[in-house]
């Protein structure tokens, strides 16, 4: 029988030989892509570093601080054991009269190596930073350019245990990042105290976000040397900037991490940059980025300030299931599974047989995620699936599927076994599909007023073996909130089959305008009760009433604006008025790509006029962007779009919103970057 187990043996080989044809070494008993077989980390590392959360301004005692919370948190044991010092420990002049690094003497009085002892007396590994390029001054701060051999001498007498190499210095010199990390990677092997030392490759340089640089000195193209020279390489440029990770980026670094696989496996792993709880991103969304990293085989490195995170941060940071995922012995990089999309799934196949998968939920709604065991790699008729995050064991007939959040990832490990255990039962999230008598798409984000009822239905999936009896279906509302069943709960859910639950939802009156959750809770014969990711709720301002109403100076339900802030009846960004070819328009809304502005019409409106242009305030700046894409949409429906509109362009429309409870006005920004798309809508009038 063709077992997940040797498929997962198979896999591992198939990769190992790609990475060896990658990597130009000839596969053989003696071949290891490039690591010695004493590789310091032959599964990816993890710790903490300065550089998102502490900037480049600390100091020994609270370096010191740190590694004690490491230690008395629990996340030292849990693997999180380098102590890893970036830019800034450096003095003003970082190299003294005898040719050698120096820290600085007032934050580090004691010295480097001082700092590395006190950090191995608390049991940790300590890390340190330097740039392959030469000292600049005015440019970059620190530089090993002509002192690779003293400088990896240094840090091995120092007492040091990881090095991060970065190439600030290095793309300013006009290096060539292979033949720089190349030799910096011999003198470290070759440091004088026989030190074993992890190396991290660090080039962030990439394009357009650096400038017009050749392939071949980006981040994008680590992959093709640095898997024979060092222990991790960064794949893309930081995920954030000092104090701010931002999703959207923790999704981009995903993405190009993800670009080849084949080349990592025990002792080399791809590295798409730090953890970044708290530092802008929901808790959902740092789980997510958890997930990702984890299925990518990715160094954990947690670079807020440890000290100050929550009780469900650090839950993440130390669940045990999931850690045991990232430092799996095959090392293997996980791959995408079928398309890609909002919605997709990431598989890494396990030592033990099993296979880590993430249901990814990229969009900004509540989705189901679903593949099966077949597409995974698996054999069989029944399989184990635990949910890595809520610690849920069931058991599969081959489907796997999870209701996921918005922003979220289910984290899962899937086995082949026996037929027996806890069937798996999945609740999707709440779908509303009417309001009051009128029938609605089902959604999951609804628009809706105060007094309305609202009918929902959540859908059951029995993806196990045997059947459900008699599941138990409650949904939570808001306090104040009346929820009612609308219809009997089923009685049973066989294997392979779906049941809807549905109820009526009573907003009350006086209900202030906001967001506000629904979930669902289910219960069923030898399972814990299981929660669904929440469906939203927007109770929405008033409805326009009359004819000619100036929709700009009407209460908006929410916008948004690229990186700027909307402005009503004036351009985007200076507060000109709203320009288009010359002509200037009293009303309106200026915003940068890309945009969504959504107003609740409640039915109650049958007309929309009004314009769109670029806003001749884009005439001031450079040639790039300029160009964008307006869509009027109506519950869900596109009722109007204009195409790509250029600048010195006006595109008037007149649109049908009969019946149209939710309006949104989206622009895109054309795909030429979006920076100068300062776009109007102009002269926006309905009549209701």
């Amino acid at each position: 029988m063709f077992t997940v187990r040797t498929w997962a043996a198979r896999a591992s080989a198939a990769l190992l030989t790609t990475a060896l044809a990658a990597t130009g070494l000839a596969a053989g008993p003696a071949a290891a892509v490039g690591q010695p077989p004493s590789s310091p980390s032959p599964t990816p590392y993890q710790g903490w570093n300065t550089y998102y959360g502490l900037g480049g301004d600390f100091g020994a005692d609270e370096v010191l601080d740190v590694a004690d919370f490491l230690v008395s948190s629990g996340l030292a044991e849990a693997g999180y054991d380098i102590v890893w010092l970036d830019g800034g420990w450096q003095a003003d002049i970082p190299r003294g009269a005898d040719g050698r690094l120096q820290g600085d003497l007032e934050r580090f009085p004691d010295g480097m190596a001082a700092l590395a002892d006190a950090i191995h007396d608390r049991g940790l590994r300590a890390g340190i930073y330097t740039d392959a390029g030469p000292y600049i001054p005015g440019t970059c701060g620190l530089g090993s350019g002509g002192h690779y051999q003293t400088d990896a001498d240094t840090f091995a007498e120092w007492g040091y245990d990881a090095v991060k190499v970065d190439f600030l210095c290095g793309i300013t010199a006009d290096l060539d990042p292979r033949e720089a990390f190349t030799a910096f990677a011999e003198a470290l092997r070759n440091n004088s105290s026989g030190r074993p030392m992890i190396f991290n490759l660090c080039n962030p340089v990439t394009s357009p976000d650096w400038g017009d640089y050749p392939e071949e000195q980006q981040s994008t193209w680590s992959w093709t040397y640095a898997p024979e020279i060092a222990e991790s390489w960064r794949t893309y440029t930081d995920v954030g900037f000092v104090g701010q990770i931002q999703f959207k980026d923790v999704l981009r670094n995903f993405d190009a991490n993800a670009r080849h696989p084949e080349v990592a496996g025990p002792g080399h792993f791809s590295d798409p940059d730090y953890l970044g709880p708290e530092l802008g991103m929901t808790t959902e969304e740092f789980r997510t980025q958890m997930s990702l990293w984890t299925i990518a085989a990715a160094p954990l490195i947690i670079s807020s300030d440890p000290r100050t995170l929550s009780e469900e941060s650090m839950d993440i940071l130390l669940d045990d299931d999931v850690l045991a995922i990232d430092q799996d012995p095959l090392g293997i990089q996980g791959t995408r599974v079928g398309a890609a999309g909002t919605s997709e799934t990431w598989a890494k196949p396990l030592a033990d047989g099993s296979v880590a998968v993430a249901l990814l939920n990229r969009g900004d709604r509540p989705a189901e995620v679903s593949t099966t065991a077949r597409d995974l790699g698996l054999r069989g008729r029944s399989f184990a699936v635990l949910d890595t995050w809520t610690d849920g064991r069931t058991q599969s007939a081959g489907t796997i599927r999870a209701a996921v959040p918005a922003h979220g990832a289910a984290l899962l490990r899937v086995t082949p076994i026996r037929a027996d255990g806890v069937p798996r039962l999945v609740a999707a999230s709440p779908a509303f599909t009417a309001v009051g008598s009128d029938v609605v798409a089902p959604t999951t984000d609804l628009l809706a007023a105060a007094r309305d009822r609202l009918t929902t239905e959540v859908t059951l999936h029995n993806d196990g073996s045997t059947a459900v009896r008699r599941p138990a279906v409650s949904l939570a509302a808001p306090d104040g909130w009346t929820v009612s069943p609308a219809g009997p709960a089923p009685r049973l859910v066989r294997p392979g089959d779906s049941a809807t639950v549905a109820f009526t939802v009573d907003v009350p009156p006086g209900t202030a305008t906001g967001s506000y959750d629904v979930a669902a809770s289910v219960s069923y014969a030898g399972a814990p009760t299981g929660t669904t990711p929440p469906s939203r709720v927007t109770v929405a301002p008033a409805a326009p009433s009359g004819s000619g109403v100036v929709l700009s100076r009407h209460p908006w339900v929410s916008a948004s604006s690229g990186w700027m802030e909307p402005a009503v009846d004036q351009s985007v960004g200076g507060g000109s008025p709203l320009t288009v070819a010359g002509t200037v328009h009293p009303t309106g809304i200026g915003v940068a790509s890309p945009s969504q502005i959504r107003y609740y019409l409640g039915g109650a409106c049958t007309r929309l006029t009004g314009g769109v242009g670029i806003d001749d305030a884009v005439n001031n700046v450079g040639p790039e962007g300029g160009t964008a894409t307006f869509e009027v949409v109506g519950d869900g429906e596109t009722l109007w779009s204009s195409g790509t509109v250029t600048r010195g362009t006006e595109i008037p429309f007149d649109v049908d919103v009969t019946d149209v409870r939710d309006l949104s006005l989206r622009i895109g920004d054309a795909a030429d970057g979006g920076y100068n798309d300062r776009t109007d809508w102009l002269s926006l009038t309905t009549t209701c």
